[in-house]
């Protein structure tokens, strides 16, 4: 089996079309009023599910979390740690929920945590090198 990708099951499609598209920067070209979402990014598959199409779908019902949950992290990266900071800064000026400020672990990583308007975990990180060199 090989990793495909993600899903993401909300409540609110409209609004998290614009947090991912307006705040993050994903290219979603899909209309608000979708029920779902399918798109690639950076070679992952990314899926916003709406929850009542999809327990529509399984016929069964969920439950779900409110506010910040910690059931998974999405982890984006950027390739120096000046980008973490301006990044951090630009996504919460824009809507973004901070969660952990940017810093730099003793493991030699720059990370920092925002949220997603539904609570889901997003990591900006850094190793000071370019995507393709990092885990070099």
């Amino acid at each position: 089996m090989r990793l495909d990708g993600f899903g993401l099951f909300v409540n609110d499609m409209a609004t998290m079309i614009r947090f991912y598209r307006d705040v993050l920067g994903f290219e979603i070209k899909e209309a608000e009023d979708a029920t779902n979402l399918y798109l690639v990014k950076d070679g992952t598959l990314f899926l916003l599910y709406g929850r009542k199409d999809f327990e529509k779908m399984t016929n069964h019902q969920y439950e779900y979390v409110k506010g910040l949950n910690g059931h998974f992290e999405m982890a984006v990266y950027v390739d120096t740690f000046e980008e973490v900071d301006s990044t951090f800064k630009a996504v919460v000026e824009k809507g973004a929920t901070p969660v952990l400020e940017p810093t730099t672990e003793p493991w030699g990583q720059r990370t920092c945590y925002i949220g997603d308007p539904e609570g889901n975990l997003i990591e900006i990180g850094s190793w000071n090198k370019p995507y393709e060199e990092k885990d070099q």
